[in-house]
């Protein structure tokens, strides 16, 4: 098994560097026709029936029913108006007669939405409480979309299974987006909804002294560069640090890169659209909040790590997972095969899905206590 993953590997990176690939892809580009590229899907699909679970491969046709345009060929809004992965959950949901209502998908999980403090003012949150009196520990939750697409709704089944899993309050923040607000908005938003959550947890249930943070995505870069900031800042210890296929670095040439460029639903020329609507200049790239293998990690707290095969980002995560070792850094990575990014949300369809989020739960109950 592992040689054929390594042959369907070498494949992929093999096809995606063709030229032929690149010119058929890049034609519709300018022309109205923003479809994602033939070939690239083709591609997409042959690795993944070979890579991909069953059920996995089930919410990617249910997406791909949905007819979601290619990020990369589109504007900004018209990508945050594009079929989301938790779109193509329900409607397999609704395809096999289940309800989609998240209070029966993960019972004893109420929420309500609020404010938090942001970095240039109060921004949107969602507080999920699970039952029973509390005082309860608390998880800061930033979800995923390059910093630039989707919402606290879009990933409401993430923060919903955490606070089920973890028996936390979770309080899932909208951060400022680019290109409205770019580089480091959201990392300022990010850092002062931390403060403000040590400060206000009491309020709703939460026991001020465990407080952690996680986040999915461009959401897991937020969570541990938080805690960096965190730390620099002399503010209370994030209890633990929860990050779901983070971006830690800033090369799009990693072996993961190269392996899933044509991946869906995250490839390599969405990441591209997602930095350049981020930052004002390529220098900015270099700034150790894109880059946290680099940063000074020592002294952080304990740290999981989650990661999908079929994934762009699941280098970045391997190599976080190297850069905290050598910096005495407890963590943790699972890493699950036949998955895809985006994968972690899914848990009301996809088995490996259900597994993610109970290892993270059970790795923030030990933090926590519990």
């Amino acid at each position: 098994m592992p040689h054929l993953r390594f042959q369907v590997a070498a494949l992929s990176a093999l096809l995606f560097t063709l030229p032929f690939v690149h010119a058929a892809d890049d034609a519709g580009k300018g022309t109205g026709n923003e479809q994602p590229g033939k070939v690239k899907t083709a591609i997409a699909k042959t690795l993944g029936k070979i890579r991909l679970d069953g059920d996995m491969l089930a919410v990617l046709k249910a997406h791909e029913n949905l007819r979601p345009k290619a990020i990369e060929k589109i504007d900004v809004p018209a990508a945050r108006a594009n079929p989301t992965i938790a779109d193509a959950v329900n409607a397999l949901l609704r395809q096999n007669g289940r309800s989609t209502d998240p209070a029966q998908l993960v019972p004893g999980v109420t929420s309500i939405d609020g404010t938090v403090q942001g970095g240039a003012g109060m921004i949107p949150a969602r507080f999920y409480t699970p039952a029973g009196p509390g005082p309860f520990p608390v998880v800061v939750y930033f979800h995923g979309g390059g910093w630039v697409i989707a919402d606290k709704q879009v990933y409401d089944a993430s923060a919903r299974g955490i606070a089920k899993q973890a028996q936390a309050v979770v309080v899932s923040v909208d951060y400022r987006q680019a290109p409205e607000n770019k580089f480091p908005a959201a990392w300022d938003d990010a850092l002062a909804a931390y403060k403000w959550t040590v400060a206000n947890a009491a309020s709703f249930k939460g026991d001020v002294s465990r407080v952690a943070l996680a986040g999915e995505s461009a959401g897991g870069n937020l969570a541990l560069a938080t805690a960096i900031s965190a730390r620099d800042a002399n503010l209370q210890k994030p209890a633990h640090v929860l990050a779901i296929y983070p971006v830690t670095q800033s090369s799009l040439n990693t072996e993961s890169y190269l392996e899933n460029a044509a991946a869906q639903p995250l490839n390599r020329a969405m990441v591209e659209w997602f930095i350049d609507k981020l930052l004002d200049n390529k220098e900015q790239l270099k700034d150790w909040r894109l880059n946290l293998i680099d940063a000074k990690l020592a002294g952080l707290s304990s740290v999981t790590l989650i990661s999908a095969r079929v994934d762009p980002l699941r280098s970045d995560s391997a190599k976080m997972e190297e850069a905290l070792k050598k910096a005495d850094v407890l963590v943790e990575r699972r890493d699950y095969e036949g998955v895809t990014h985006e994968f972690f949300g899914a848990a009301a369809v996809v088995e490996k899905a259900r597994n993610a989020q109970a290892f993270a739960g059970e790795r923030l109950r030990k933090a926590f206590g519990n």
